[in-house]
């Protein structure tokens, strides 16, 4: 599969993509709880897992908060 050029993220990106902190972001990603990727000393992060993420992430069902 072919990505468009800049369907990856850095973190600072994906920070602003997120509208999140970057200590958050790398919390996230220290605990395992976001698709990353180390390349050396680099995290990168796909848009397409990142925005898949958030879907799968999303709450759903009665109490959820689209309910209230």
């Amino acid at each position: 599969m072919e990505e468009k050029p800049g369907s990856v993220l850095t973190i600072e990106e994906l920070a602003v993509y997120l509208k999140i902190p970057k200590s958050t972001l790398y919390k996230l990603v220290r605990e395992g709880r976001i698709p990353s990727q180390k390349i050396g000393r680099h995290w990168r992060f796909r848009k397409g897992a990142i925005d898949l993420w958030l879907e799968q992430a999303r709450p759903s069902g009665p109490g959820s908060e689209k309910d209230r």
